[in-house]
């Protein structure tokens, strides 16, 4: 699915997904990385891909993520 099918499913359709999704890890609130097209976790410190429009919430996929960095 391209990076555009995906966002718009995040921001548009299921925009709601952002205001009762939480961090599997910590609980806290995500926010969207549009450019690299995944879900951060600022309290854990990691990032959740999004595949196929799907948000992958499995701790095991997620990525190291800093504030300010990639």
């Amino acid at each position: 699915m391209p990076v555009k099918s995906s966002l718009q499913k995040v921001r548009g359709t299921h925009g709601e997904l952002l205001e009762i999704l939480v961090c599997p890890q910590t609980g806290g609130r995500l926010q969207y990385d549009s450019k690299n097209n995944r879900l951060i976790s600022p309290s854990a410190g990691c990032a959740y891909p999004i595949r196929d429009g799907v948000p992958v919430m499995l701790a095991e996929e997620s990525e190291p993520w800093q504030k300010g960095k990639k």
